[in-house]
């Protein structure tokens, strides 16, 4: 008889509590310190409130590790009703949050298995929905690890930023370039391969920011994952909601598929890069033979 597997993640996955309690999973909210004050996302801080302060020129925001104390809590509420769960946190190449969490479940004798799947945001809720999959087709925790670990690289992201301020503000970027990259009206585009944000390209416009991004998906998908069969494509977006809409028709149109997730960034990445950003991902299908 198969064991009864619960899913954890975090709210860097987009996945709201309301959603969590829609799909039987559950969300760890990430901490924010706004002015020496603790919020917690889709709890005690809103997407709304959070680009009101981002915005505030005076206001000073930082992320922060979930406490330990209400993660091992939460494990314990679950493992009550649950033989296992599989714990899905953000990447550890952007956070330490993983390396937290793998840490605090060497006192669970193997009935917390944590994932370092590199993943954050739509990629991120992606494996939240395979790990679920794969509990319902009666793989152990420690499978849905396993597969989840093996198939970390097979995702792929581009995020064109409306400005450079947020990035210069975190001493990401010199004031030099965000003042040149401003008067030009340049707009970075950046990816994440896994592990960290990096540079891609610089756009000249919006427009030709949608392309770049574009472009660089379809090559992707071509040549790193087989095929569009092979993949499920997300936009995201900082703020930007109607962008975002109208960049789905244009992904859609383009890519000849349909988008999965239009989801807002994760205020962790939107801390870093602000509001009006765009973003296209895409994660390759689980293999059959997975399940």
């Amino acid at each position: 008889m198969s064991k009864k597997v619960a899913i954890v993640t975090d709210s860097n996955s987009g996945i709201t509590q309301s959603l969590a309690r829609e799909l039987g999973v559950f969300v760890v909210p990430m901490p924010f310190v706004i002015n020496g004050e603790t919020y917690y996302e889709d709890i005690s801080l809103t997407q709304e409130a959070f680009y009101e302060k981002l915005t505030d020129d005076t206001a000073d925001i930082s992320t922060s590790q979930p406490i330990a104390g209400s993660v091992l809590d939460l494990w314990d509420k679950i493992l009550e009703e649950y033989d296992e769960l599989v714990h899905i946190p953000m990447s550890s190449g952007l956070s330490g949050t993983c390396a937290t969490a793998i840490a605090l479940a060497e006192d669970y004798d193997g009935r917390v298995a944590v994932v370092n799947n590199q993943r954050i945001s739509v990629t991120q809720r992606q494996s939240v929905m395979d790990a679920l999959a794969l509990a319902e087709a009666g793989k152990s925790a420690e499978e849905i690890r396993e597969i989840l670990e093996k198939v970390k690289f097979e995702s792929s992201i581009y995020i064109m930023l409306d400005t450079l301020k947020y990035l210069k503000k975190g001493g990401r970027v010199t004031p030099a370039a965000a003042a040149v990259a401003t008067v030009l009206r340049i707009r970075p585009v950046l990816q994440i391969q896994g592990e960290k944000l990096d540079a891609f390209a610089k756009a000249r416009s919006e427009k030709h920011g949608r392309s770049i991004m574009l472009e660089a998906m379809a090559k992707d998908m071509e040549e790193r994952f087989g095929g569009a069969d092979q993949v499920r494509l997300f936009v995201a977006h900082t703020h930007n909601a109607p962008a975002a809409a109208d960049f789905c028709r244009m992904v859609e149109e383009t890519l000849g598929l349909p988008v999965t997730f239009c989801d807002p960034l994760s205020l962790s990445v939107a801390c870093h890069i602000g509001p009006g950003a765009l973003a296209i991902a895409c994660s390759r299908k689980l293999d059959p033979s997975y399940f």
